[in-house]
Protein backbone atom coordinates (compact mmCIF):
# COMPACT_ATOMS: atom_id res chain seq x y z
CA UNK A 1 0.00 0.00 0.00
CA UNK A 2 1.32 3.59 -1.15
CA UNK A 3 2.07 6.10 1.96
CA UNK A 4 0.12 7.83 0.86
CA UNK A 5 -2.86 6.25 1.46
CA UNK A 6 -1.73 5.97 4.83
CA UNK A 7 -0.87 9.43 6.07
CA UNK A 8 -0.96 8.60 9.92
CA UNK A 9 1.56 5.74 9.10
CA UNK A 10 3.82 7.94 7.16
CA UNK A 11 4.18 10.53 10.02
CA UNK A 12 4.59 7.73 12.67
CA UNK A 13 7.79 6.41 10.91
CA UNK A 14 9.13 9.90 10.73
CA UNK A 15 7.60 10.90 14.39
CA UNK A 16 8.84 8.15 15.97
CA UNK A 17 12.77 8.44 14.90
CA UNK A 18 12.40 11.92 16.37
CA UNK A 19 15.19 12.47 19.16
CA UNK A 20 14.18 10.78 21.98
CA UNK A 21 10.42 9.73 20.76
CA UNK A 22 10.82 6.16 20.48
CA UNK A 23 12.60 5.18 24.37
CA UNK A 24 9.77 7.72 25.68
CA UNK A 25 7.15 5.61 23.77
CA UNK A 26 8.25 2.02 24.75
CA UNK A 27 8.57 3.83 28.69
CA UNK A 28 5.18 4.80 28.28
CA UNK A 29 4.16 1.60 26.95
CA UNK A 30 5.81 -0.46 29.46
CA UNK A 31 5.65 1.30 32.38
CA UNK A 32 2.73 3.56 32.36
CA UNK A 33 0.40 0.68 30.33
CA UNK A 34 -0.34 2.97 27.27
CA UNK A 35 -0.89 2.35 23.86
CA UNK A 36 1.83 3.50 21.45
CA UNK A 37 -0.67 4.12 18.70
CA UNK A 38 -3.14 6.25 20.65
CA UNK A 39 -0.13 8.17 21.90
CA UNK A 40 1.00 8.96 17.88
CA UNK A 41 -2.49 8.90 17.20
CA UNK A 42 -2.81 12.10 19.73
CA UNK A 43 0.18 13.43 18.21
CA UNK A 44 -0.80 13.28 14.57
CA UNK A 45 -4.57 14.43 15.05
CA UNK A 46 -3.39 17.48 16.44
CA UNK A 47 -0.01 17.71 14.09
CA UNK A 48 -2.17 17.36 10.90
CA UNK A 49 -4.27 20.09 11.52
CA UNK A 50 -7.48 17.75 12.30
CA UNK A 51 -8.22 19.06 15.54
CA UNK A 52 -7.75 18.70 19.38
CA UNK A 53 -9.64 15.42 20.32
CA UNK A 54 -12.70 15.04 22.93
CA UNK A 55 -12.59 12.56 25.55
CA UNK A 56 -15.09 10.60 23.48
CA UNK A 57 -12.93 10.51 20.41
CA UNK A 58 -10.38 8.92 22.90
CA UNK A 59 -13.04 6.38 24.10
CA UNK A 60 -13.84 5.38 20.53
CA UNK A 61 -10.28 4.90 19.45
CA UNK A 62 -9.55 2.98 22.27
CA UNK A 63 -12.51 0.59 21.45
CA UNK A 64 -11.71 0.20 18.24
CA UNK A 65 -7.98 -1.04 19.00
CA UNK A 66 -8.21 -2.44 21.74
CA UNK A 67 -9.40 -6.47 20.26
CA UNK A 68 -6.76 -5.59 17.67
CA UNK A 69 -3.99 -4.73 20.12
CA UNK A 70 -4.62 -7.66 22.94
CA UNK A 71 -5.60 -10.47 20.24
CA UNK A 72 -2.97 -10.02 18.00
CA UNK A 73 -0.21 -7.09 18.70
CA UNK A 74 0.41 -7.76 21.99
CA UNK A 75 0.85 -12.15 21.36
CA UNK A 76 2.99 -11.15 18.80
CA UNK A 77 5.04 -8.79 20.86
CA UNK A 78 5.25 -11.29 23.43
CA UNK A 79 6.12 -13.68 20.80
CA UNK A 80 9.20 -11.89 19.41
CA UNK A 81 10.72 -10.39 22.97
CA UNK A 82 10.74 -14.18 24.17
CA UNK A 83 12.16 -15.18 20.90
CA UNK A 84 14.77 -12.13 21.00
CA UNK A 85 15.95 -13.81 24.53
CA UNK A 86 16.20 -17.21 23.29
CA UNK A 87 17.08 -17.00 19.44
CA UNK A 88 20.37 -18.41 19.56
CA UNK A 89 21.08 -17.56 15.59
CA UNK A 90 20.00 -19.56 12.65
CA UNK A 91 16.18 -20.46 12.11
CA UNK A 92 15.73 -18.99 15.64
CA UNK A 93 16.96 -15.76 14.45
CA UNK A 94 14.81 -16.22 11.45
CA UNK A 95 11.55 -17.06 12.87
CA UNK A 96 12.60 -13.99 15.09
CA UNK A 97 12.69 -11.32 12.26
CA UNK A 98 9.52 -13.05 10.65
CA UNK A 99 7.55 -12.16 14.22
CA UNK A 100 8.82 -8.88 14.05
CA UNK A 101 7.66 -8.17 10.72
CA UNK A 102 4.55 -9.59 11.78
CA UNK A 103 4.04 -7.46 14.86
CA UNK A 104 4.72 -3.84 12.65
CA UNK A 105 2.92 -5.42 10.06
CA UNK A 106 -0.22 -5.31 12.64
CA UNK A 107 0.65 -2.10 14.19
CA UNK A 108 0.38 -0.55 10.29
CA UNK A 109 -3.12 -2.20 10.49
CA UNK A 110 -3.94 -0.80 14.02
CA UNK A 111 -2.88 2.87 12.31
CA UNK A 112 -5.35 1.99 9.40
CA UNK A 113 -8.06 1.43 11.85
CA UNK A 114 -7.21 4.54 13.90
CA UNK A 115 -6.75 6.65 10.77
CA UNK A 116 -10.51 5.68 9.96
CA UNK A 117 -11.56 7.92 12.68
CA UNK A 118 -9.90 11.28 12.70
CA UNK A 119 -11.36 13.85 10.23
CA UNK A 120 -10.50 13.46 6.79
CA UNK A 121 -9.01 17.16 6.03
CA UNK A 122 -6.75 19.10 7.96
CA UNK A 123 -8.72 22.70 8.92
CA UNK A 124 -7.07 23.51 11.56
CA UNK A 125 -3.86 26.38 10.99
CA UNK A 126 -0.48 25.35 10.97
CA UNK A 127 -0.02 27.78 14.48
CA UNK A 128 -2.70 25.97 15.96
CA UNK A 129 -1.16 22.60 15.39
CA UNK A 130 1.18 22.06 17.76
CA UNK A 131 -1.22 23.46 20.94
CA UNK A 132 -3.70 20.86 19.87
CA UNK A 133 -1.32 18.07 19.39
CA UNK A 134 0.19 18.61 22.93
CA UNK A 135 -3.75 18.68 24.27
CA UNK A 136 -4.82 15.78 22.45
CA UNK A 137 -1.55 13.86 24.57
CA UNK A 138 -2.33 14.95 27.94
CA UNK A 139 -5.64 13.95 27.69
CA UNK A 140 -4.73 10.64 26.50
CA UNK A 141 -1.94 10.54 29.32
CA UNK A 142 -4.70 11.52 31.62
CA UNK A 143 -3.86 10.85 35.46
CA UNK A 144 -0.95 8.13 34.63
CA UNK A 145 1.32 10.55 36.09
CA UNK A 146 3.57 10.04 33.06
CA UNK A 147 4.14 14.04 31.78
CA UNK A 148 7.95 13.29 32.56
CA UNK A 149 8.52 9.92 30.96
CA UNK A 150 6.69 11.65 27.55
CA UNK A 151 8.83 14.34 27.46
CA UNK A 152 10.53 13.72 24.82
CA UNK A 153 6.74 13.57 22.78
CA UNK A 154 6.24 17.04 24.15
CA UNK A 155 9.44 18.34 22.65
CA UNK A 156 8.70 16.85 19.56
CA UNK A 157 5.61 18.08 19.31
CA UNK A 158 7.28 21.81 20.10
CA UNK A 159 9.89 21.17 17.29
CA UNK A 160 7.39 19.52 14.25
CA UNK A 161 7.46 21.91 11.49
CA UNK A 162 4.53 23.80 11.85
Amino acid sequence: MAETADPFWSFSLGFYAGPGVSPACIALQDRHRCDVNLVLYACWVGLSGRGRLAEADLARAEAVNAPWRGGVIERLRAARRALKAEAQGGAELELYEAVKAAELAAERIAQQRLQRLAPAEPFRAAGERAGDAGANLALYLGDRNAEETAAPIFAAIRAAPG
